[in-house]
């Protein structure tokens, strides 16, 4: 009987066994575990077969993700906050594999010694194959599409990554896919001049996407509609996307994405329907050999809710942007370097022309080192430095600093 069971763990293919033979085949594991010991089947190895029986028949995962930053700062901004040791993340996602088509995750942040979870959604598959997700969970178009810098960890889409309370369904035919999502609490980055975002729940959330993708291009729209019904929200956001992108070679990639929204009530100057874009020029590292290329211009009218941080380090380099009719323009550009399987080096530079007398440009630049010490564990090692010059009616002057020592553990 050992040697049936023996056989049977090389040739069961787990993606495909149901459910019930899983679950027989483990009982057999662990009763004649002994036996197969005996028999010269690899301890370890069981355990690896069971591990993935144990994941296929619905066993709960744990995993995460730990940021511990020690940081030394020279903050104008923030005179009197310049050394600190502390936890930049601290995440655990613990998953579980309900059926066949179905899976729980949820995400849980810890905080100045307090946990609290902040997503908690199941994914399904409905009939006709149109994938089904409820709960609190994320959603964030531009990343899906790779239409923000992805080598800075704080950066953030023009429009777009937020958590929301509701529903999501998704359908893929071909080349086309369509995804749409209904909920509420989405967060809405007002600027505080003109109106409070106040407590959750102020929003309804719809949003829609409907793009295609070719062998070497990406064409889609994607439509948001956020619709105060709260005394604490007094706009109503509307905002449309087109976005694009083409291949040239593997390695060299030109995209971008165009939004103009319709803010509800209107203001009284021109701004109820500001536009903001962008287009990027990706190069990997594959057609320079020293280094990847990341060159990206952005157009944004000052009046634009969106969620553009481009935040780093320690400062939010959007601090100054005022609420007017101007239009920011900004520069972006990346060089990442990727030395061998254990070192990386990187350098960025990024500047925001405000387009408004009394506010000078805001100047970022930033050189960093990563080791890749086990597979697990990263070191990192990066100077940042935010120049918002002394522009009579800025809020931020001067300039902020910060070196930063992070350790990453990913498990």
């Amino acid at each position: 009987m050992a040697s049936v069971v023996a056989r049977a763990l090389v040739a069961v293919d787990a993606e495909k066994a149901s459910k019930q033979d899983l679950e027989l085949l483990k009982k057999l594991v662990m009763e004649f575990k002994d036996e197969l010991d005996a028999l010269g089947v690899k301890v370890d190895k069981i355990d690896k077969r069971v591990a993935v029986l144990e994941k296929n028949l619905g066993g709960w995962k744990l995993s995460g993700q730990i940021y511990f930053d020690a940081n030394f700062t020279d903050y104008d901004s923030a005179p009197d906050d310049d050394r600190s040791f502390k936890f930049g993340r601290l995440r655990f996602f613990l998953g579980k594999q309900i059926d066949e088509n179905t899976s729980l995750l949820v995400r849980i942040n810890a905080a100045d010694g307090s946990f609290t979870w902040d997503r908690a959604y199941v994914d399904t598959k409905l009939p006709y194959d149109v994938n089904f997700r409820f709960g609190r969970f994320n959603f964030d178009w531009e990343g899906d599409l790779g239409l923000y810098d992805p080598y800075t960890v704080n950066n953030d889409a023009t429009f777009g990554d937020w958590d929301v309370d509701g529903f999501q369904f998704a359908k893929t035919w071909g080349m086309f896919n369509v995804t749409g999502i209904v909920g509420r609490n989405a967060g809405i980055e007002y600027n505080d001049d003109i109106v409070t975002e106040g407590d959750d729940n102020t929003h309804m959330t719809y949003a829609l996407k409907i793009g295609a993708n070719g062998e070497k291009w990406m064409l889609g729209a994607m439509g948001y509609w956020w619709n105060a019904d709260n005394l604490n929200a007094l706009v109503d956001v509307n905002t449309y996307g087109i976005y694009a992108g083409y291949n040239f070679t593997p390695a060299v990639q030109l995209k971008g994405v165009y939004y103009f929204q319709d803010l509800d009530p209107g203001f009284s100057f021109d701004g109820d329907d500001p536009k903001s874009w962008k287009a990027i020029l990706d190069v990997k590292q594959d057609l320079l050999k020293f280094t990847s290329l990341w060159i990206e211009y952005a157009q944004q009218d000052n009046t634009f809710f969106g969620t553009n941080s481009y935040q780093y380090l320690g400062a939010n380099e959007m601090n100054n942007q005022p609420f007017n009719t101007g239009t920011a323009k900004i520069f972006n550009i990346i060089a990442d370097q990727q030395w061998n399987d254990k070192f990386s080096t990187y350098l960025r530079y990024w500047q925001a022309d405000w387009d408004t007398n009394g506010i000078d440009d805001t100047k970022n630049w930033t050189v960093g080192v990563r080791y890749q010490y086990t597979p697990a564990i990263q070191f990192k090692l990066e100077y940042d430095s935010v120049d918002y010059g002394d522009g009579a009616f800025q809020e931020y002057n001067g300039k902020d600093n910060i070196f930063r020592f992070r350790t990453t553990v990913n498990f």
